[in-house]
């Protein structure tokens, strides 16, 4: 059964950046799209950015589009998000998902995915 393990996240001042790391027990190219989604208290979760089997296809929310980056290391098994320019707007439990079958075609939704990590907290102060 895939296994997804976030980490990076900590505790940042408004401006500064952070790399989330999404390490996974199986290989990633197996699974046609793997997303970012975050959840802070007392809100639902949102998509914040997918990337495709091949890394071309790649789709962010306009909240962090020309902040955030997501990329990944098919040798390593590993899907980054790489955030610029943190808001305390940015706060959450970021997670990662990972599904076999439904495309990377816009921003995440999350009955589109089936496996997920536990979470890696992150917090932007002002």
């Amino acid at each position: 059964q895939l296994q997804l393990v976030e980490s990076g996240g900590g505790l940042v001042r408004s401006g500064g950046s952070l790399r989330l790391s999404c390490s996974a027990s199986e290989v990633t190219t197996d699974y046609n799209a793997i997303a970012w989604f975050r959840q802070a208290p007392g809100k639902e979760r949102e998509g914040v950015s997918c990337i495709g089997r091949h890394d071309s296809i790649t789709y962010y929310a306009d909240s962090v589009k020309g902040r955030f980056t997501i990329s990944r290391d098919n040798a390593e098994n590993t899907i980054y998000l790489q955030m610029n320019s943190l808001e305390p707007e940015d706060t959450g439990v970021y997670v990662c998902a990972a599904d076999r079958f439904y495309p990377c075609d816009g921003v995440p939704q999350t009955y589109e995915y089936d496996y997920w990590g536990q979470g890696t907290q992150v917090t932007v102060s002002s």
